[in-house]
């Protein structure tokens, strides 16, 4: 009776150790889960392949620490020059580009600081001008790090001791809604933005007020977590996600993926 008792526990935790083998784990920007992307391809994922995905959504600056603390298998991020400097660590290995959509500036209808069609510089430059509020990510995020390079592009340096300037530490939806509360401005990846606005409907108060401009391309790839840094990762089934949503039948279904008729990602893997 001990015996077959014990082949049941056995059987069962090999059962389990199975399964556990199968969960991916992946540390993404606050955009592929606000959008609900992830959501659209984690049930394709694992109709196609049997493995779990399961992520964390976060900015990509904290996303790329967890990379490095070994904490996840793989990286959907947006910051292809702290990408490239977190591959060079050793960390991160076989970078591979999915998707863009581009930033945004986003402010009220009414634009109190008239920057609308404005270049993104010269906006950044009125607002500070205008001392309308601002709200900025302020955490290392993709979206924060590019909003922070259009600051030192416009006038040296973020305003980040102005009283006009928030830093919110939230996520962009989050950021969106508190930009809104306040009447203030704030960048956004137009995904994001799109998902905002299907929530608002005809109670959207914001608007778009500076796009076009190629600075505010934003780029997403893929990083898997080297296995010779980090032991108990799992390369496999990391590299089976990448390898996935790379394939041409996949890229059609980012394409696929849409709010009031519109692309939210544009995919360009191997482009």
């Amino acid at each position: 009776m001990k015996k077959i008792l014990l082949s049941t526990v056995l059987a069962a935790a090999v059962a389990t150790s199975s399964l556990m083998a199968k969960d991916l784990m992946m540390a993404t920007t606050t955009s592929t889960d606000n959008t609900g992307l992830l959501d659209y391809l984690a049930p394709k994922f694992q109709k196609d392949t049997g493995t779990t995905l399961k992520w964390v959504a976060t900015g990509t600056g904290k996303a790329l620490k967890m990379g490095s603390n070994c904490d996840v298998d793989i990286l959907f991020v947006h910051a292809p020059a702290s990408e490239k400097k977190f591959v060079n660590t050793g960390y991160g290995v076989d970078r591979r580009q999915v998707m863009y959509n581009d930033f945004v500036i986003i402010g009220p209808k009414k634009d109190p600081a008239h920057v609308t069609g404005l270049a993104p510089s010269k906006a950044l430059e009125k607002i500070k001008e205008n001392k309308s509020n601002f709200f900025s990510r302020g955490d290392n995020s993709g979206t924060n790090k590019k909003e922070i390079s259009l600051w030192k592009k416009a006038m040296a340096k973020a305003p980040e001791k102005a009283k006009w300037y928030v830093q919110t530490g939230q996520g962009m939806l989050r950021t969106i809604n508190m930009a809104a509360e306040k009447n203030g401005y704030t960048m956004t990846d137009r995904g994001t933005w799109i998902k905002y606005q299907s929530q608002k409907g005809d109670k959207n108060p914001m608007k778009i007020v500076v796009e076009g401009d190629k600075s505010l391309f934003n780029q997403y790839s893929v990083i898997t977590i080297n296995k010779d840094k980090c032991s108990k990762v799992k390369p496999k089934l990391a590299k089976q996600f990448s390898d996935w949503i790379v394939k041409d039948s996949t890229q059609k279904i980012i394409a696929d993926f849409r709010l009031l008729g519109k692309a939210l990602f544009i995919p360009n893997a191997n482009k």
